[in-house]
C-alpha cells in the first residue's frame, strides 16, 4: 500500500495551486492544463486541478498517465466550490486543507471487507467503479480525523464520474 495522492478542499484554488507549484515543483497535469469542472444537479460546482510531483517528469505513459512501478511522491487534487456546494460547505465547516489521504491497494472490495471487519465506515455501501479505476471513501476516523480514501488503479489517473459520487458521499459527514 503507498500514498496515492492527497485531495486538498480550498477557498481559492488558483493560491493553492500557486503555492504547490513555487514551493514544491508541482505542475498542472498536462492533460487539463485548465483543470477541470464538477457540475452537480442542484447547479453547483467544483472547480478542480490535478498536480503531478517534479519527479513524474520522465514518466509518463499512455493517455498521459504516470507509470506507478516506482516509489514516486503523491499527486495532489485541489478543488474549489461555488456558493452553497459541496465543497464550499466543507470549507466553510472546516476550513481549507487536507480532505482526505488516498492509499492505492491491491483490491479496494477486499480492504473494504477488511477494514468494515476492524470497524471502519465507509460513505458508501460498495466501492465506485470507472474503467480501471475502484475507489471508495471512508468517513472521517475517530482517531485522526481524517478521511481515507482507496484506490485501485488500472492504467488511468482519474474518472470525473467517480470524483463527483465520491464528493457527493462526504456531503453530510463533517471532519472529526
Amino acid at each position: 500500500m503507498r500514498l496515492d495522492h492527497i485531495a486538498y478542499r480550498v477557498k481559492d484554488r488558483a493560491a493553492a495551486v500557486a503555492f504547490f507549484q513555487n514551493f514544491f515543483g508541482y505542475t498542472i497535469d498536462e492533460d487539463l492544463p485548465e483543470g477541470f469542472d464538477i457540475q452537480f444537479e442542484d447547479g453547483t460546482k467544483a472547480r478542480c486541478y490535478a498536480l503531478t510531483p517534479p519527479e513524474h517528469s520522465e514518466n509518463r505513459v499512455a493517455h498521459g498517465h504516470w507509470s506507478q512501478e516506482w516509489h514516486a511522491p503523491p499527486e495532489i487534487f485541489v478543488s474549489e466550490g461555488t456558493n452553497n456546494s459541496i465543497v464550499r460547505d466543507w470549507v466553510e465547516k472546516n476550513g481549507s486543507g487536507i480532505h482526505h489521504l488516498a492509499y492505492e491497494v491491491d483490491s479496494v472490495e477486499k480492504t473494504m471487507k477488511m477494514w468494515k471487519e476492524r470497524g471502519i465506515e465507509f460513505t458508501t455501501d460498495k466501492p465506485l467503479s470507472c474503467p480501471d479505476l475502484i475507489q471508495a471513501f471512508t468517513k472521517p476516523h475517530p482517531v485522526t480525523g481524517l478521511i481515507y480514501e482507496i484506490i485501485e488503479r488500472g492504467r488511468f489517473g482519474f474518472c470525473k464520474d467517480n470524483v463527483k459520487d465520491l464528493m457527493n458521499s462526504t456531503k453530510d459527514i463533517e471532519n472529526g
